[in-house]
């Protein structure tokens, strides 16, 4: 072993140690639990000491000090009740006091003087319309919001925060988000997506950071969405939803398909129970959901897959039933398993499992006389694992959380490369001047698979080092097993060993060119620490995070030999990858200005590693042993890359102008770089390839403005709008060497993004009485997005790059729902209306040549996408359905 190899070796030993016992000094989880700070006093307002604070149900809770003051941490988020006591003054209770996670709850308590027992005094707490001593930018959407708005799933309400565009948090490309669920992430590390499906269901509580934030989340550089799950309590309770639906939109022809209304298109079927078991101090979550979805666009059957029509001579001979089929369809099965168990003093132990499995048929309007010739999809995604949670004192608690997250896709008309299907039906095939190219027969060859099994080991320790101090230092581990490729490869063509003729030809020997289903294991470690200063109001947020990747892979030590085929030049071996590091600093200050308005700013380093599908995409550069000069290659991969970095600043002012009306006014700025693009590498025989490094660049700038209007009486509201300019050098990590092939100019420049939406508003109203109606709407308004003119036909056709902006659109949603009882049941009837004005353009599709998405400069030529009714919004959709509660 040479010293290079032993070096590296010996880091990633001192490395992980370092983790490792950063862990096990201890942890909280991020993400789970919040703190409630406060002060008791007496009717004259003078400050009650040893006054005895507590959460009802749960073995939390403190002592006021001599200046009426206390502290309970590790409080679990959601709603709890407060009650606190004292020899002398009647006992009170605070009910519904909210509490976020890693938000402190202020929560002020006023007790009155008793000479006799006394009935216990009851009240109601409500969340500051306004939390003026944040020091970022986190919307927390809690059950009863989820419950009241038209959404459904976790990604709905995502959308609908502020900052957010399609799942771009304020500018950023896909995939610079950390999804996590009770604090630990669920991302994919195959392209740094989640790998759940959540229903609104399963949340207690929803947090959407879109701007800077704590030195506790990581490969993350655009936001982080935290679900907190529900837990099981100590009654027994189940609830169960139903619903079915489906598009709506009579009269009308605009959408290019014959209206037909299927009430049943969609469903929904979703049961939850939790309570106590036999076991002592131990409570259970299970649900279960079934849900079923046909698309919007049917077609015909009017030809099956081995048919043996002519194309070329355009003799056609179908066999098919005629049946109306839709060309797309969603079969989806989930559910959750979990289990708490508080048997010992200061003790918790939890297990859980989330489980998603989707049989699917993705929307291709090619096949809509060919429906079975279309290939299919599956996804299985489970994640599950453990949670420890220790209080040591009152002001020192750790927790310890291991998962394993599994995720597993494929994509293929049949499993086995070898199904004699393939053989009987060919490759699909059309003629474009029979019903506009539309596929008659043959099956899809698509064949992909990809799958991650990753382990993930988290933790933090928390230390309320004094009133005013808060300590929190952790660590993460993160090892996922990526494979992803091609299971055995089809090729149809002519056959040189048998004449010519031509035939269905396998490829299951995988060499560079062909080479399947590869495996990666890197490994990602990271450690953080950060305090937390609450001083007379003024809030201090500041701390720092150490981050380790190794790819564990080669690459070839001279790129201008790339394969080593080139001879009389230097000779190229493989060489190991670094292991990279960084640190990023971050800090949030909240200034108050007066009791109801602070003002705020942050600043934050934050890193991140592309998706690992990116960089070992084409990574084996025995891929270009045959390259010449002239010739053209695939973008090779590069996993030798360095993270990429935003640095972020944000600077705002919060103001609780009443109790019920709030402001929320932030700027930002986000300069990017280290972005992962492309570079062209010279080989020493004159050919030219291009790679992926750290080449791209952009920068955001932008405003939001919050206006959160809490219910007084019946109606309630929230109103964000969004200004931003979201620019840099490509949308795309291969964009670059797509304009080099294409002859366009690959030199750096500044254009906007393809997502860059300038203005974004957000609008909801709620009309509600408790136990009685709801009646809510969500209306998002965007500008267009950009895209690239086209000014006449052929190369060179085109004006600058993402110089034209698409058309506004408006998306209206709507629910309704009213309180019935059914058997001696509670229930609530509702329905939903998605999409109520039936907008069909939403930054979706346009013609370059027009910017419209109805009509084409060039009609005869975009005959067949003129047609194609898939490249317009959704239509509305109707649903109604039925919610059940029921407790003991």
């Amino acid at each position: 072993m040479d010293r290079r190899s032993m070096g590296r070796g010996l880091m990633r030993v001192l490395v992980g140690a370092a983790l490792l016992a950063a862990v096990w000094v201890g942890a909280a989880v991020a993400g789970t639990t919040g703190k409630i700070t406060g002060k008791v006093t007496g009717a004259r307002k003078e400050p009650l000491a040893g006054v005895t604070v507590r959460i009802a149900g749960m073995p939390l809770g403190g002592i006021t000090d001599e200046s009426g003051r206390f502290m309970i941490i590790n409080v679990p988020s959601g709603k709890v009740e407060v009650k606190a006591g004292l020899i002398g003054y009647g006992p009170v209770s605070v009910q519904n006091v909210d509490v976020a996670a890693d938000n402190t709850t202020r929560l002020d308590i006023e007790m009155k003087e008793s000479v006799v027992g006394m009935a216990e005094t009851i009240v109601s707490a409500r969340r500051p319309v306004v939390e003026i001593h944040r020091t970022s930018n986190i919307a927390t959407v809690n059950r009863e919001q989820m419950q009241a708005l038209p959404v459904q799933e976790l990604q709905d309400i995502v959308n609908l925060q502020a900052g957010v565009v399609d799942g771009h948090f304020r500018g950023g490309r896909t995939g610079e988000v950390q999804y996590q669920v009770d604090g630990v992430s669920v991302n994919n590390a195959y392209n740094n997506s989640s790998t759940l499906k959540l229903d609104r269901s399963l949340l207690e509580e929803v947090q959407v950071i879109s701007g800077t934030f704590d030195a506790e989340y990581g490969q993350a550089m655009s936001g982080v969405v935290n679900a907190v799950l529900k837990r099981g309590t100590e009654q027994f309770h189940w609830d169960a939803e139903l619903f079915s639906g489906g598009p709506f939109y009579p009269g009308s022809d605009r959408r290019l398909v014959d209206f037909r209304f299927r009430p049943a298109s969609q469903q929904n079927y979703q049961v939850t129970a939790h309570g106590p078991t036999r076991l002592p101090k131990t409570t259970y979550l299970v649900s279960a959901r079934h849900y079923l979805n046909d698309e919007w666009v049917w077609g015909e059957r009017r030809f099956r897959p081995g048919d043996s029509s002519d194309v070329a001579t355009l003799q056609f001979r179908p066999t098919g039933d005629g049946a109306r089929v839709p060309l797309g369809e969603t079969r989806e099965w989930s559910g959750i398993t979990k289990l708490t168990n508080r048997s010992f003093a200061n003790l918790e132990f939890s297990w859980q499992a989330i489980l998603n499995v989707t049989d699917a048929r993705a929307l291709k309007y090619a096949y809509r006389l060919n429906p079975d010739g279309a290939s299919k999809q599956r996804t299985i995604s489970l994640v599950q694992g453990m949670d420890f949670t220790h209080t040591l004192t009152t002001s020192r608690f750790y927790t310890l959380s291991a998962r394993q997250n599994y995720f597993h896709y494929r994509d293929f008309a049949y499993e086995s490369v070898w199904d004699p299907h393939y053989d009987d039906y060919g490759p699909v095939r059309g003629a474009s001047e029979y019903e506009n190219g539309a596929i008659v027969q043959g099956v899809d060859f698509t064949r992909f698979r990809q799958k991650t099994n990753g382990a993930v080991l988290k933790g933090s320790y928390v230390d309320q080092l004094s009133k005013e101090r808060q300590l929190k230092v952790g660590a993460e581990f993160q090892a996922p097993h990526v494979s992803f490729g091609v299971p055995g490869y089809l090729r149809y063509g002519a056959d040189t060993s048998s004449g010519g003729a031509e035939r269905l030809m396998r490829v299951t020997e995988y060499s560079p060119e062909y080479p399947g289903v590869r495996e990666y294991r890197p490994f990602l470690g990271a450690a953080f620490a950060q305090e937390e200063i609450e001083w007379n109001d003024l809030t201090v947020r500041a701390g720092a995070r150490f981050e380790y990747f190794d790819a564990r892979s080669y690459l070839p030590s001279d790129l201008s030999n790339p394969a080593n085929s080139i001879s009389g030049v230097p000779q190229s071996h493989d060489v190991r990858t670094t292991a990279k590091y960084s640190v990023a600093p971050r800090i949030g200050v909240s200034y108050p200005i007066h009791k109801n308005a602070a003002l705020f700013f942050a600043y934050g380093h934050f890193y991140q590693f592309p998706g690992l599908g990116q960089i070992f995409e084409h990574a084996d550069y025995d891929e270009l042993k045959d390259l010449q000069a002239g010739e053209t290659s695939p973008t090779m991969g590069n996993p030798d890359i360095k993270p990429e970095r935003t640095v972020q600043y944000q600077f705002g002012y919060k103001h609780a102008i009443n109790e019920f009306l709030g402001l929320d006014v932030t700027t930002f700025f986000k300069d990017i770089r280290d972005l992962l693009g492309v570079e062209f590498v010279e080989t020493y025989n004159g050919a030219q390839y291009s790679r992926l490094t750290n080449v791209d660049f952009g920068d955001v700038i932008g405003f939001t403005v919050s206006v959160n209007q809490r219910g007084k009486g019946l109606f309630s509201s929230t109103v964000d709008y969004t200004w931003q300019s979201a620019q840099g050098n490509s949308s795309d990590p291969r964009e670059t060497a797509a304009r080099a092939a294409g002859g366009e100019d690959p030199r750096p420049r500044s254009v906007p993004f393809n997502w860059d939406q300038k203005h974004t508003l957000n609008v909801t109203m709620t009309l509600a009485k408790p136990q009685r109606f709801n009646v809510s709407t969500a209306i998002r308004i965007a500008s267009g997005q950009p895209y690239t003119p086209e000014i006449e036909t052929g190369f060179g056709g085109g004006l600058e790059a993402n110089s034209g902006r698409k058309p506004m659109g408006m998306v209206v949603d709507l629910r309704g729902s009213r309180a019935v009882e059914l058997f001696g049941i509670g229930c609530s009837a509702f329905g939903r209306v998605f999409n109520l004005t039936d907008t069909r353009a939403f930054n979706g599709f346009v013609f370059a040549n027009s910017g419209s998405p109805y009509y084409s400069r060039f009609p005869v030529r975009d005959a067949a996408t003129l047609a194609d009714p898939t490249r317009f919004y959704g239509p509305r959709r109707v649903e109604l359905g039925l919610t059940l509660n029921v407790a003991n």
